[in-house]
């Protein structure tokens, strides 16, 4: 099998980056592009197998993410789809490498964090591109021995071919040029000392190109002071290791802290529609829907996902694949309430019970749309509430595209932001902006106070005359009761 060699990287005239083309990337993003997006790669950036490549002086995030490239056999101008596949000699594997610490520096570019010398080693060996089908494809990246990624290409976001095809439209893919097709989830961060190794084969294991193998080494140049310096912070951090956690990074201040949580769940729905009411808040409450487990209360945090009308051309490009629907349930996280805006059509369904599990086992609250369920007996046999308008059998590209997360959505006649609270329950659904929700509850804990009070004293044979609502002497009354109490 023909190896990567001198005269391989010789025959690059240029590098051409996909920022996003795994589902799995694309979740642990929180984005999923419509079209691709690619940056460039300096050629002077490839690097054969066992190469070393440096962490410049003064940076902390040296990033990598194993590939599969494509080599260019011959030119490519304006090929079509179906033409694209026959225009890539071979495949091989590839590190796409970078130091996060510069990534303000360009705007998006990537030049300085993307294009250091040694940040794109390819290798070893070449698998011939007609020997292969692009489409049954394994890439894997080692750090220091532990797997890290293992990924196909069964479901790209956008498949090879496409790729070629897309960049042709309006430049011209020379022969030797490579092509970088995006990394899958469990990208991370190495250490100075520390060993990368990436392999691309087919998925049966009969062709690989065996290890393409980089060492991590600390460079001693410091940066001069006539350029970008390196920077990060949290969020660098965060993009570079893949999460917070993995970054070692303090989950981010949440609004409903346990013990919030815990006073929305003893306070009745009721009391705290009366208490945003005397805030002013009147529409705050999501109508007309029906709950698959009446039985529940849920208090959590809103994610939101917005449906569209279907329009046939629209849904090819956005109702496929790994689309908004599934990135808004494959990233809901515990406790948390994915709510749905479906405009109230109620004439197809907008979750089933596959995708309704999949929240389940992620660990969301509930979920709400004010559109239809499919697969009902199932959903409703989950022990997490579905809060929904109607069953229906019908598929969601009857009437609906899904179309983006975690924006603000209009379900059930409310208007529902990320990061809201909900309440819900037997009695109704409410939408508690965060900001008044410690302050409200603590006036809900003191109405039920009184309301018990009040309750007492009707049935003891008392008049609500001057004592619902109380007047200064059942008030007095109340104050004398409640110092007695010891709860």
């Amino acid at each position: 099998m023909e190896q990567v060699n001198g005269d391989t990287l010789a025959a690059a005239r240029k590098v051409v980056a996909v920022h996003i083309n795994y589902p799995s990337r694309a979740a642990q993003r929180g984005r999923t592009p419509a079209q691709p997006s690619y940056f460039l790669k300096p050629s002077s950036s490839l690097a054969l197998s066992g190469s070393p490549v440096e962490r410049p002086a003064g940076c902390e995030l040296l990033g990598y993410e194993g590939e599969i490239a494509l080599i260019i056999g011959k030119a490519a101008r304006r090929v079509t789809v179906e033409e694209a596949w026959s225009h890539v000699a071979a495949v091989t594997a590839s590190n796409d490498l970078g130091v996060y610490d510069l990534r303000y520096a360009d705007k998006g570019s990537n030049l300085r964090s993307k294009g250091g010398d040694g940040f794109t080693p390819v290798g070893p060996a070449l698998l011939p591109a007609d020997a292969v089908d692009p489409s049954k494809l394994r890439i894997r990246t080692w750090h220091n021995g532990e797997l890290v990624q293992d990924d196909t290409t069964a479901d790209l976001l956008f498949p090879f071919a496409r790729l070629v095809a897309d960049l042709s439209q309006l430049l011209t893919l020379e022969e030797g040029d490579i092509i970088l097709t995006g990394t899958p989830a469990g990208a991370s961060v190495a250490a100075p000392g520390d060993v990368l190794e990436v392999e691309a084969g087919t998925i049966d294991g009969n062709l690989t190109t065996g290890r393409l193998i980089t060492t991590v080494e600390q460079g001693t140049t410091a940066f001069a002071d006539f350029g970008a310096q390196p920077k990060v912070d949290d969020l660098q951090r965060e993009e570079a290791y893949g999460s917070r956690e993995a970054a070692g990074l303090p989950a981010p201040d949440s609004a409903l802290t346990p013990e919030l949580k815990a006073k929305l769940e003893s306070v009745a729905t009721a009391t705290l529609s009366s208490q945003m009411r005397k805030r002013g808040l009147n529409n705050v409450s999501i109508d007309g829907l029906q709950a698959t487990r009446p039985d529940r209360r849920v208090v959590g945090l809103a994610r939101t996902l917005r449906y569209v009308p279907n329009r046939e051309d629209l849904f090819k490009t956005h109702g496929g694949g790994f689309n908004a629907q599934k990135r808004a349930i494959d990233s809901v996280n515990e406790g948390e309430i994915l709510v749905m805006e479906a405009r109230g059509e109620k004439g197809t369904g907008t979750v089933g019970d596959i995708l309704a599990l999949r929240a389940q086992v992620r660990g969301a609250a509930a979920i709400i749309t004010d559109g239809g369920v499919r697969d009902y007996t199932a959903v409703a046999g989950l022990e997490m509430p579905t809060y929904f308008a109607n069953p229906h059998p019908a598929v969601l590209g009857r009437r609906h595209i899904p179309w983006d997360t975690d924006i603000t959505i209009a379900c059930g006649g409310a208007t529902v932001q990320p990061g809201d609270i909900i309440v819900a329950d037997s009695d109704g659904i409410l939408v508690i902006p965060p900001a008044i929700a410690e302050e409200l509850v603590e006036d809900c804990i003191q109405q039920e106070k009184e309301e018990t009070f009040i309750f007492e004293m009707v049935k003891q044979g008392n008049s609500v005359d001057g004592l619902y609502p109380m007047n200064a002497e059942w008030q007095a009354r109340y104050k004398e009761w409640a110092g007695n109490r010891h709860d």
